[in-house]
């Protein structure tokens, strides 16, 4: 077992409320209920020592490991293939189908011999509280029970098990068409305990999980050319979101470096608007209306709870339940995924000035007719009070949307997304015939428009720049044509797409600014943003650069791990770094997927 496997040695099982990571050897090293964001239970990948896990593996040093999802699902089958035989792991969770939190939580691991005989052993060692809390183990003959304040956890298996200090290990032999099974169930302190795994109930309950995926999948409207690649990241994007409330995560870790050794370590685990607004056209145009729906009510929510207050009307991110108290605290005690410290739980950058979001947010309520006119009149007032208070605030230095801590700026990208905000509102207001200061919001929209045109240029770089009053480039500009800002063959854009290629572009990989050139307040260095490659295929592809953007997004699908996930970041090795699987990648993914595929089939006259 490595100590530290690579980040995209992994797999994604989750039930829509919380995830788990498997890695390619059979180690459960990620696992936190019973939210997302809750503490961890199993966490080896942030600390080996004190992080806890659950391996289920052969006991055979020369064994191969495969790894693959059942198709069109979110159940992961890892395979182990050896001269004595040959076994599967096949792990998954009960999706929530209730829409109601609930604490109890359950993954099934299913062994299976498909060839010869397979010797598993089990090791189960969770550490509670981000291992900060001690428990207690109950010991059954095929079951253990670990206490810890608060929460409860049973581990139930087909096999023996037996008490290592305060932990668990087993083992079984199963030949050729033998089944077997693991469930770890957590719930509160004091919760009724899960009924005893049966062959005939686990087979069940994998049809189950089958047949949920496949039917939610069967309402995808994408028939382009990528249709595993966008599949795999629409489900991706589906187990990211918390059912009960329709908030979709960044990304289903903490913690995991942009730079191996670094300190660029962050949580992950909550709601941005920004990443959340920008899936709602994409889970539109593949067909997953409620997915859409639910977070456009949830969005709602939140504006509406800070009606009245003094504070800015929306926080940059949340907590899954809506919760905005994400105080950031860091875990010392963690050693971080290979040294990486520190690691932190909760985030900083919730309290920060990020304007960019309240374009995202509008340009999520505006998408979709079938959901704009859903918006009661007191939705639309409040709403319009947004619109009201950014008319007055827009003009102001804020973090931007790489979250800096270096002080802030008059970003670029910020006051594109306050455009965009005014320039859908109107659109609304004058499709639905809402009442508005239009007007005003028409004033505010232009000044920005030739604001941006006259300090977010440089003559020096012949591009649109990060910031005023400098020459640093920025990849998320790269949506200025994606959002109607400008015209994807216009002038000024394609000399900012050539000068990008020439300072931001290396090898197909997109960086997303030069730290050394804009300083951000952290040490150290980055890789490649994931999200702003396909950013960067989307762009290429509106501007007619065909061969170039079909290139580099195939190139770019070789850096999706085996089972088609990608984290945050590329490193210089082509290892995937960052939290992982991430949220905001898979959608630019899908994004840049539909609008190339649309771009060429056009130029072939489909």
């Amino acid at each position: 077992m490595d100590r530290y496997p690579p980040i995209a040695e992994h797999g994604l099982v989750g039930d829509l409320q919380t995830a788990v990571l498997v890695s390619s050897q059979g180690v459960v090293d990620w696992f936190a209920a019973p939210r997302f964001d809750s503490p961890s239970i199993f966490a080896a990948l942030l600390d080996h020592d004190g992080g806890g896990y659950m391996r289920l593996a052969p006991e055979h040093p020369d064994a191969t490991c495969k790894q693959l999802y059942y198709p069109d699902t979110a159940i992961l089958v890892t395979r182990f293939l050896s001269a004595d035989g040959v076994g599967e792991v096949i792990d998954f969770m009960p999706p929530d189908q209730t829409r109601k939190a609930t604490d109890r939580h359950s993954l099934i691991r299913v062994l299976r011999c498909v060839r010869g005989a397979v010797d598993f052993t089990l090791e189960c060692r969770p550490r509670f509280d981000y291992g900060r809390a001690e428990h207690r183990l109950e010991l059954g003959e095929n079951s253990g029970l670990f206490r810890a304040p608060g929460i409860d956890a049973h581990l139930q298996a087909g096999f023996p098990l037996e008490q290592d200090g305060q932990d668990v290990r087993g083992a079984i032999t199963l030949k050729a068409g033998e089944v077997s099974g693991v469930v770890f169930t957590v719930c509160a302190s004091g919760g009724e305990a899960p009924a005893p795994p049966t062959i005939d109930g686990l087979t069940a309950q994998v049809q189950g999980a089958a047949g949920f995926w496949q039917h939610w999948l069967r309402q995808s409207r994408y028939r382009g050319r990528w249709p595993e690649l966008v599949h795999r990241s629409a489900i991706t994007l589906k187990l990211l979101t918390y059912a009960p409330t329709g908030a979709l995560v960044a990304a289903a870790t903490m913690g995991l470096p942009e730079q191996v050794g670094g300190e660029r370590n962050w949580d992950y685990r909550f709601t941005w608007v920004r990443d959340a607004a920008l899936s709602v056209r994409v889970m539109l145009d593949l067909g997953f209306v409620e997915e859409a729906t639910g977070f456009v009510h949830w969005l709602g929510d939140r504006l509406r709870e800070r009606e009245g207050k003094e504070d800015e009307p929306l926080q940059t991110m949340y907590r899954v339940n809506g919760s905005p108290d994400l105080p950031e605290v860091t875990l010392d005690h963690f050693e971080g995924y290979r040294g990486s410290s520190p690691v932190r739980i909760g985030n900083g950058a919730a309290d920060q000035l990020q304007l960019d979001i309240y374009g995202e947010a509008v340009y999520a309520l505006s998408q979709g007719l079938g959901i704009a006119q859903q918006a009661t009149y007191a939705g639309w007032k409040t709403l319009t009070r947004t619109l009201d208070w950014l008319a007055e605030a827009w003009d102001r230095p804020d973090e931007g949307i790489w979250e800096t801590r270096g002080g802030r700026q008059d970003f670029t990208y910020s006051r594109m997304m306050s455009w965009v905000a005014f320039d859908h509102a109107m659109s609304l207001a004058e499709r639905f015939r809402r009442p508005a200061e239009v007007e005003k919001w028409r004033t505010a929209r232009d000044a920005i428009f030739e604001q941006i045109m006259e300090r977010g240029w440089s003559d020096n770089e012949s591009a649109f720049i990060q910031h005023y009053g400098g020459d640093v480039l920025d990849a998320s500009l790269l949506l200025m044509p994606a959002v109607g800002f400008i015209a994807p063959k216009d002038p000024a854009w394609l000399s900012t797409l050539d000068a990008m290629d020439r300072k931001l572009v290396s090898d197909s990989l997109v960086y997303r600014y030069d730290p050394a050139a804009s300083p951000d307040g952290l040490r150290g260095s980055e890789g490649t943003f994931s999200l702003c490659t396909f950013l960067y295929v989307d762009a290429l592809a509106r501007a007619g650069r065909l061969p170039r953007a079909r290139y580099t997004f195939e190139k770019m699908q070789t850096y999706a791990n085996h089972v088609g996930l990608f984290a945050e970041e590329v490193g210089p090795s082509g290892e995937q770094l960052g939290n992982f699987p991430q949220a905001f990648t898979h959608l630019s993914l899908i994004m840049a997927a539909t609008t190339l595929g649309e771009a060429l089939d056009a130029e072939e006259g489909r």
